[in-house]
Formats: structure tokens, sequence, C-alpha cells
């Protein structure tokens, strides 16, 4: 069923050039096609309603990652868990969740006993492991981006094992991914790895919830996310643990495939999940879009922007055609932002059609909204850029 997950990764750290990715979508998922990959393991499977470790099943899943190792792959693990130990520890209502303060609270104190139990796991297999906290910023700006990849490059390079997992003791609304789904997508971007795995508590994406719907269909594979797909994504999480659900899960994949990387969604409910999946490929794959530059690739897995531009159709169809964004296609600007920083650029429905690096702040934009290049000097009193955003700063989604 499941196609492998494979893309060639570059062993230089990255750069401005094109991302080296490829994807053979006839080939089994074997270890050895997959020489870089990050595993993602959700918090209703990592601990039980008590608020204890599954560590039996999480001992299964460390001999996954040793024998893969042993055979020459690279593992990265994004792991949840954190609230949900640290709330248990400290007797706090509702998991944790009652309050931000009480999250961060939690997962201050959790932090210490989820990556104590990887440890020890993973070094009963004689494995050295890691642990690395991030929040949005750390992925949305681009010279710390860049810092996390060569960082993990250097890990691996190592022999370590990556365990990630998002930093909830300081994070807010304003600087979280809110979900290890997309964590997981953009460290598989920042890593260069072949593929990304979401083990979660159902096997993959279906027609409509499963637990609902006694006729819903599991998709065995996705090759372009659109917005049928989206609408098959339920954003309920089936354990009340948990941050993500299955909206959460494709917008992962949407981000994972745009940069070459393929993603799957399968079951993480039973033992040795890793090796099962390897055996079987139950689940949904969303296969790799072409290779994108790092610049662009960087670009699209962005989860937030300073601003918003609304074109016609005319420019839409010209931006499909591979042209710059001129002002004249401009409908209207909204937010605040300089010249350099990323806005999302929609069509008259609201429709996310690209992103990019806007050539002027939002004060000059909204002047020369809907007007001719050859107009743009007189409006502004300086010499104008031809281009709203130019196409080499910008990324079709």
């Amino acid at each position: 069923m499941v196609a492998d997950l494979t893309s060639d990764i570059s062993e230089s750290q990255e750069q401005e050039t094109e991302t080296n990715s490829a994807h053979n979508n006839g080939a089994v998922f074997r270890p050895e096609n997959c020489p870089r990959l990050v595993i993602k393991i959700g918090s209703s499977l990592l601990v039980d309603q008590r608020g204890q470790v599954r560590r039996d099943w999480l001992q299964t899943v460390a001999y996954d990652i040793a024998k893969l190792h042993q055979a020459g792959q690279q593992i990265i693990v994004v792991s949840s868990g954190a609230i949900a130990l640290g709330a248990r520890r400290l007797n706090l209502p509702r998991g944790g969740r009652a309050s931000l303060e009480d999250a961060q609270a939690s997962a201050s104190v959790g932090q210490i006993l989820l990556s104590q139990c990887w440890a020890e796991l993973l070094g009963a297999c004689s494995l050295d492991s890691s642990q690395i906290l991030l929040t949005l910023d750390d992925l949305e700006d681009r010279r710390r981006y860049l810092n996390v990849s060569a960082t993990l490059d250097r890990l691996l390079s190592l022999g370590v094992v990556p365990v990630i997992n998002e930093n909830d003791s300081i994070a807010t609304a304003e600087i979280r991914f809110g979900d290890n789904d997309r964590l997981a997508a953009r460290i598989g971007q920042a890593s260069h790895a072949s593929g990304v795995i979401l083990f979660s508590d159902v096997d993959g994406l279906y027609t409509a919830n499963p637990t609902k719907d006694p006729n819903a269909k599991r998709i065995d594979r996705v090759e372009h996310i659109d917005n049928s797909t989206e609408a098959m994504a339920s954003s309920d999480s089936a354990s009340g643990m948990g941050s993500g659900g299955m909206a959460s899960k494709v917008e992962a994949a949407r981000i994972a495939t745009y940069s070459g990387v393929n993603l799957a969604i399968t079951t993480g409910k039973r033992p040795s999940p890793l090796t099962m999946f390897l055996n079987d490929g139950a689940g949904t794959l969303f296969t790799a879009d072409e290779s994108a530059s790092a610049h662009k690739t960087w670009l699209a897995g962005r989860l937030t922007a300073h601003g918003q531009v609304y074109i016609d159709q005319g420019a839409v169809e010209a931006l499909h055609d591979g042209n710059s964004l001129l002002p004249a296609g401009v409908c209207s600007i909204e937010g605040k932002f300089n010249r350099g920083d990323v806005v999302d650029i929609l069509d008259q429905e609201h429709n996310l059609i690209a992103r990019g690096l806007i050539e002027y702040d939002s004060e000059d934009s909204a002047q020369i909204t809907g007007k001719r290049s050859q107009e743009i000097a007189d409006i502004l009193g300086y010499e104008a850029r031809t281009a709203l955003i130019h196409r080499n700063h910008m990324v079709m989604l």
C-alpha cells in the first residue's frame, strides 16, 4: 500500500541552494531507503489516563529505533507528554491545561521526567540521546532555523538520537506551534529528513471521522492536499489528552510534502509500532512534491505571516504562470509590516495562494495597491521596484 518515505538527503549544512529531494513512488518503504527519519509520538500514546508513562510500550519503540540505527539509519524523535507527566506529579487539574500558568509549570516539571525516560530507554539500547526544546520563533526566524539545522546535523553525525519537544514552559499563544505534528514537519525540513511518521491513535486519514461514521474509509495515499483533503480532517482529538487532531496532521503533511519530504500517518496503538509499520504499511502516505529551494522551503513551512495581500483573478493566473506579483493585481492589503517581511497572498475568496517577501512596507503597499508600475514612482516620490513581491522570493501554496 504505502510507498517509500524516501528522499536523498544533503550531507552539507542548509544553504540557499536546491534541496536534494527525491522519492521513488513504486518502492517498498524499507529502512535502507530512508537514511534520515523523524518520528512523532503524541501524548495519548506515551502517557496513560493516570498520567503514567506507558513504559513497556515505549521500550518497544526504543528497540525499534535501535534496530534501524544499527542498520545505519538516523532517527529524530519528536515527543509529546511533558505537560501530562508534570500535571500528574504536581496534582494539577485538567491534565495541567486549566490555565497557561499550569501548563507551563507542568511542562517544566514533566520535561525532566520525559527526557529522563527517553535517556534511560535509549541508553538501555546503547544509544545516546539529546534534548532540544523549541518555540515557534526558533523555526520562523531564518538564522535560528539554520542554527537548529546545523545542531541536528552534527548530533546525527555523532550517532545521537535527538529528542525534541516544544518548549511549553515558556511558550505562549504568540510563540507556540500548538501541536507537535507541525513541529515534526518543520523538523523534517530543518534536518533534511527523508520522511516523517506521525504515530497517532488512529491509523490514517479517513473520509469521515471513523469513531462517528461506520462507513468511513481510510485514504491510503494522498498525492496532493486540496480543499477536499482538508475537509476530511477532523480537528477533534480522540483522546482529549493531546493538542493535535487530524487537521493539524494534514497541515503537517502540507508543510512536509512541499519540502520534498514524504509524511505518513499511522497507528501507534500496538507494540513496536515502527517495525509494524515497516512490515504492513498500514496508514496514509502523503507523497512529496518536487523539490524546492531551501529558502522557498522555509517560506512554505512558516506558520506566521506579518500581513495579507489580496489579489484579483488575473493576478492569481499570473502567479501560477510563474510571474512576480505586480501592484496592479492587488485588491487590498491587511496588516502592518516592513519591507522584507513574510506576507500571505490570497485570492478574493480568501484562499491562500502563495507566500513571499514583500518589497514595500505596509504604508507604501497600500498607496500603490491597484496601480500600474509606471505610476509607482510618482505616487511614492522615489525610484520604485516594479514588483510588489518578486517571484524569486515567493512560493506557491
